[in-house]
């Protein structure tokens, strides 16, 4: 008969040799198509929101001085507004639920990615302003500024001096829940918590005209950050089997902001009730939402490309509208017009930062 491999001839047990344990596999993460498609709503109605505001200021804000453009741009604007309160929930979503820092290095090299593009495109902004001579202002000067949080002239990328540290308190948390101690974080948040005062009472003391300080965040963007991570977070069917259904009551409140903004105060806030419901709306209706798996290699493809579409857009948009708008089009013509520009915004930015992906470009373009 044949001895059991762990008895011994004399009867003992033989002590079985303990496994290695084997190295811990990283769970498993779901690819969320419906945040892809979310991002990609994001950037075009980032787009179609500064589209109608393009044609809002070309009939300076009032509606006599061109009735179609003023309404048809801010219908537009109304429209878009829901994007960067989503642009936060997504952000926020990311930093807890979908691909938490780990460390403090990993989170360093996050924003890196994001910081280097930044810097490229206010030079090239700056640059861009300086040949077609709207700047209003010495380009060392408007450089200078931009160190301080100062978006001109490309004032769509004061949402990154929001964005950063809002994803730096969001980590710091993160890592401390999680029995890290990231006190290089924590000294780098605290600095920037004080900067603002401390440049004004330096500005005071010794009587510089020192730019304001603008790297920071308010209650309302984290408050969309952490509440956003909430909601994508949740299971399947938590607002229904039908979600879409919720895109009804968004298009109530995007009617309201639209009587907002013209009877009460233009640009509306976003800390603003209505542009919270509104937005809202969207992102229940659009909760786990399905995407067709033909369709998911593409979304995820413009899903990639769209930091780098947001970064250029102001450029195109900018060359579009001083050619083509101008106050004399009737509301039908100034609404196609607005889709028409909005449009080719979208395909000629998406389509640059696509082309620069595939040239290895991100790191520095986005």
């Amino acid at each position: 008969m044949t001895m059991p491999s762990s008895v011994s001839q004399a009867g003992s047990p033989v002590p079985a040799q303990s496994p290695q344990p084997a190295p811990a596999a990283r769970p498993h993460r779901e690819h969320r198509y419906d945040i892809d498609l979310l991002r990609l709503l994001c950037s075009v109605g980032v787009i179609l929101c500064h589209t109608g505001s393009a044609f809002v200021n070309t009939a300076g804000r009032e509606a006599a001085n061109g009735p179609g453009v003023y309404w048809a741009g801010l219908v537009a604007d109304s429209a878009g507004r829901f994007a960067v309160p989503l642009f936060f929930a997504i952000a926020g979503w990311v930093v807890l639920v979908g691909a938490p820092v780990r460390d403090g290095r990993g989170l360093w090299q996050r924003i890196v990615r994001i910081v280097v593009p930044l810097a490229v495109w206010t030079v090239l902004y700056i640059a861009w302003g300086r040949v077609r001579g709207t700047n209003g202002a010495p380009a060392g000067e408007l450089g200078l500024d931009a160190l301080f949080a100062s978006v001109r002239p490309a004032y769509h990328l004061w949402y990154l001096y929001a964005y950063i540290p809002v994803i730096l308190l969001l980590a710091f948390a993160a890592l401390v829940m999680s029995g890290k101690r990231p006190w290089g974080l924590g000294v780098a948040l605290l600095a920037l918590g004080a900067a603002p005062t401390l440049a004004g009472d330096l500005s005071a003391t010794t009587g510089l005209d020192l730019p304001r300080f603008g790297w920071g965040f308010g209650p309302y963007q984290l408050i969309y950050a952490v509440l956003g991570a909430l909601v994508l977070a949740l299971p399947a069917g938590t607002f229904g089997r039908r979600s879409l259904w919720w895109l009804l009551p968004a298009g109530a409140f995007l009617a309201a902001i639209v009587v907002y903004q013209h009877e009460v105060h233009y640009a509306i806030p976003y800390a603003g009730v209505l542009v919270a419901l509104f937005s809202a709306g969207v992102l229940f209706g659009l909760h786990r939402l399905r995407v067709p798996e033909r369709t998911r290699p593409a979304l995820a493809r413009l899903a990639g490309a769209s930091f780098g579409a947001y970064m250029i857009h102001v450029l195109v948009l900018g060359v579009l509208t001083d050619v083509l708008v101008d106050t004399r089009p009737a509301l039908p013509v100034a609404a196609a017009l607005v889709l028409a520009v909005t449009a080719a915004t979208t395909a000629l930015s998406f389509g640059a930062a696509l082309l620069w992906t595939r040239l290895g470009l991100t790191r520095l373009l986005g």
